[in-house]
């Protein structure tokens, strides 16, 4: 069964608090909690992650560069966006 998009943002902003500020992870480590087939699972992972940083919660970077999670290819890193404190959801 395919995980919502609602598991996989709470994965995503799970990840992300657990590491903090400064901190970033893999976007595979979420869809390796959803899912054994974790593969095809990163399509909706970096969806969701780029919903997440057009919310201003979350930043892709690859290379320390600030990328579009859909765009990039190759591997990225999620971390929790910096500037004014929120709540996150």
């Amino acid at each position: 069964m395919t995980p919502s998009d609602n598991a996989i943002r709470a994965a995503l902003l799970a990840l992300a608090q657990a590491r903090g500020v400064g901190k970033s992870f893999c976007p595979s480590e979420a869809a390796r909690d959803l899912s054994d087939d974790w593969r095809a699972l990163m399509p909706a992972i970096r969806a969701v992650a780029s919903d997440l940083q057009s919310e201003g919660l979350l930043v892709a970077t690859q290379r320390g560069r600030t990328v579009h999670p859909e765009h990039a290819r190759g591997p990225i890193r999620l971390a929790l966006a910096s500037g004014p404190e929120r709540p996150l959801p």
